[in-house]
């Protein structure tokens, strides 16, 4: 680079230097996160802007990310972080609205589950203006750059949030070009009044005629069971499914799409765990100097959590690497594989390792 701009760009990093060094021990990006916290440069953060109740224990949250945030796909997950008590704790939420909103805010969409300390805090005591920290988007969940022409979304409680994103991509948002695709949409709630988006999923199919909803409301019909499907959606064998639900719904869709997998698309809230999961163990963390029994089907994670051990955590999936800690002895099972492996010094996920006889972690 040279000429103008080579001299500006060196007149920018002198100044830059400068203001540093008169600034120390704080950095500049300290100064413009005191501004506006969404300036800072050093960590992606999003401020509430507002909070829609969807039904008595879910709520939709429209966030505004820093200018960091990279954009998504319909159907991936953001890392939410939040302060709670003087600590932070990440979870990974479904972006319920399509990419490219006019006002460049984001939307999660969070059910408040028993025990829960995030979500029930998101849904019950954040307020517009509650800065958090943001992470990703990621996810496989999504679709793809051309969707096929029919397609089958199975979906009950909140996992029609991801879901969400995709049905506004395909009929609203910038993806509803030309031929509109078949779409059958089961979705499982309790009741009409706690299904989560339930008015404007009606409101979409009666607008769109290759839309077709069928509602199952659990507490009168009974769950909605994949032997269902032949009397509801005649084709579904013919058609690319993505499903996202409980945990029990996704092992029993697993065995009805046998041989037909590269069909299906599942989203887990949870890693799945094997029927037959191990033994577990005493678990010590060497650090802390506490110690506690985990069955074989319980994360390290958790163990330590109830151990009442500050963990590292971030999605609790798997899949962003935030809870790793090393291994000072025994070995581990990979929760969604049902692997046992594992040294003393390796890096393990905690949230999705359990213990397999004594284990020791350096937390």
């Amino acid at each position: 680079m040279t000429g103008p701009s080579a001299l500006r760009t060196t007149v920018l990093r002198g100044l830059s230097g400068a203001f540093e060094r008169l600034t120390t021990p704080l950095l500049p990006d300290d100064y413009l996160a005191l501004v506006n916290p969404l300036w800072c440069g050093r960590e992606l953060r999003g401020r509430i802007e507002a909070i829609h109740p969807e039904t008595p224990d879910a709520a939709t949250l429209v966030i505004r990310p820093g200018h960091a945030w990279a954009g998504h796909r319909p159907g991936q997950w953001a890392g939410i972080g939040v302060d709670i008590e003087g600590v932070r704790h990440w979870r990974a939420y479904s972006l319920s609205c399509p990419p490219g909103r006019p006002d460049g805010r984001i939307t999660i969409t969070v059910k408040a589950v028993p025990g829960g300390l995030v979500s029930r805090y998101l849904v019950r005591r954040a307020t517009p203006g509650t800065i958090v920290g943001l992470a990703g988007p990621d996810g496989e969940f999504v679709l793809p750059k051309r969707p096929p022409p029919r397609l089958l979304f199975l979906t009950a409680g909140s996992g029609i949030t991801p879901v969400r994103a995709m049905l506004h991509a395909l009929f609203t948002g910038g993806a509803a070009k030309g031929a509109l695709p078949d779409v059958v949409l089961l979705h499982s709630a309790p009741a009409p009044g706690e299904a989560i988006f339930g008015e404007e999923l009606r409101a979409l199919a009666a607008r769109f005629s290759s839309l077709r909803l069928y509602e199952r409301h659990t507490r009168a019909e009974g769950r909605l069971r994949p032997a269902d499907l032949p009397a509801l959606c005649p084709d579904w064998a013919d058609r690319t499914a993505w499903v996202c639900g409980p945990a029990g719904m996704l092992e029993e869709v697993q065995k009805q799409w046998a041989g037909l997998e590269d069909r299906l698309h599942i989203e887990r809230f949870r890693p799945a765990v094997p029927e037959a999961p191990g033994d577990g163990g005493r678990v010590r963390f060497t650090k802390s100097g506490r110690e506690t029994d985990a069955g074989g089907g319980v994360p390290l994670l958790v163990a330590g959590e109830e151990a009442g051990v500050v963990m590292p955590s971030g999605c609790r999936m798997g899949i962003c690497h935030s809870c790793v800690a090393r291994l000072a002895a025994g070995r581990v099972r990979d929760l969604r594989t049902g692997q046992v492996h594992g040294d003393a010094g390796d890096l393990v996920q905690t949230c999705v390792s359990s213990a397999t006889g004594p284990v020791q972690i350096e937390l």
